[in-house]
């Protein structure tokens, strides 16, 4: 939750009129990431209090394959209430692990669904993730953070640029997606 990537992308988008939720897990375990994922939805989408539309829901590495299920699941009950998901340096395969991807819940989107990996991440290889971007049933996009790593540290840049290219590069897709 207080990863620098999620804090700095909440700061720049809070004054751009969008509501960002930011909460943690205090387990790196997928089934119960993924739980909570939903725990806070489910409150989100019944709650008398807050009236939300244009949801998307996202994450950094484990996070975003929480997120990926959850969308998944959305998808499959075909509400809208979900619009999109965001994934930062998503894990497709465990370190020099190539062959073991973790693609069986991102091939079963259906909405729109942005990711931002480093070119240089060896938890995502880049033919790798293209090829599993176009199996999915929704538009997709990938931005790649050239020379960065799963950390998104890059050479030849600093981090406060780095994180500039993420958030710029996430707000101009969810005002694409809502048409703002």
């Amino acid at each position: 939750m207080n990863f620098s990537h999620l804090v700095s992308l909440t700061k720049f988008l809070v004054p751009h009129g969008l509501l960002c939720l930011r909460f943690t897990c205090k387990g790196l375990n997928l089934v119960y990431r993924t739980k909570a994922y939903k725990a806070v939805l489910t409150y989100l989408k019944s709650s008398e209090e807050y009236k939300l539309g244009g949801v998307f829901v996202g994450g950094r590495s484990m996070g975003s394959r929480a997120a990926t299920s959850v969308m998944r699941a959305a998808c499959e009950e075909e509400d809208g209430f979900i619009q999109g998901l965001i994934c930062l340096s998503y894990p497709l395969h465990p370190p020099n692990a190539k062959g073991k991807l973790r693609d069986e819940d991102l091939v079963r989107v259906t909405r729109p669904s942005l990711f931002i990996s480093g070119s240089a991440d060896d938890m995502c290889d880049k033919t790798l993730m293209m090829s599993t971007v176009s199996k999915m049933k929704a538009p997709a996009k990938i931005h790649w953070v050239e020379n960065a790593n799963h950390g998104m540290t890059a050479k030849g840049k600093t981090m406060s640029d780095v994180l500039t290219e993420i958030n710029e590069q996430t707000l101009f897709w969810i005002q694409e997606i809502l048409k703002l």
